[in-house]
């Protein structure tokens, strides 16, 4: 692709894919980092002969899968809902959590760190829309909850029914992963 076509996609995606980026991601210099770089890829893909056809899907799908990459690799993800006592298994999924915050990796850890995020982006994926969105939005992006409800107009209370019952499904994945991995 000749660089004209690449400069007019960007001139073209930029502003909308900036949009895109900043509604999951907090920090404006982190999604300009991460627009940066799916135009980056673009750009290394149209240059290794291998145009991409359909531009939009592309770029928001890379947009996407960058976003999750940059989640992976923030250790302040607190994931508190998973965290919270509430049961005999919270040990369990506590020391999970753990392995995603460790300042120190070793290979063990960082494999069984990124099985635990393996499981729950599939998790993820399996919730209904609705309880992922508020799920991703309140641990991910670190949106209260009244934000969210003023901003969509539902009700505090559905979006907490919501978060409960993606925060007991994933707690079930990993309490899964866990009891496979640990043995325990």
């Amino acid at each position: 692709m000749p660089e004209k076509s690449v400069a007019e996609t960007f001139n073209t995606y930029c502003e909308r894919l900036l949009q895109f980026i900043r509604s999951r991601v907090r920090v404006l210099e982190d999604a300009e980092d991460i627009l940066q770089e799916v135009f980056y890829q673009f750009t290394r893909m149209n240059e290794l002969a291998q145009p991409v056809e359909q531009t939009a899907a592309w770029l928001y799908r890379a947009a996407r899968n960058k976003i999750i990459d940059s989640y992976k690799k923030k250790k302040d993800i607190p994931f508190s809902a998973l965290a919270e006592i509430d049961d005999e298994d919270t040990e369990d999924i506590s020391y999970l959590m753990d392995l995603l915050a460790a300042e120190e990796a070793t290979p063990e850890t960082e494999m069984l760190a990124s099985l635990v995020w393996d499981e729950i982006e599939a998790a993820l994926e399996e919730l209904p829309e609705d309880q992922r969105a508020i799920f991703v939005q309140t641990e991910f992006l670190g949106l209260p909850v009244k934000e969210i409800a003023q901003k969509s107009g539902i009700p505090v209370n559905t979006l907490l029914s919501r978060k409960h019952y993606a925060v007991v499904f994933l707690r079930k994945r990993l309490r899964d992963l866990y009891v496979n991995v640990m043995g325990g």
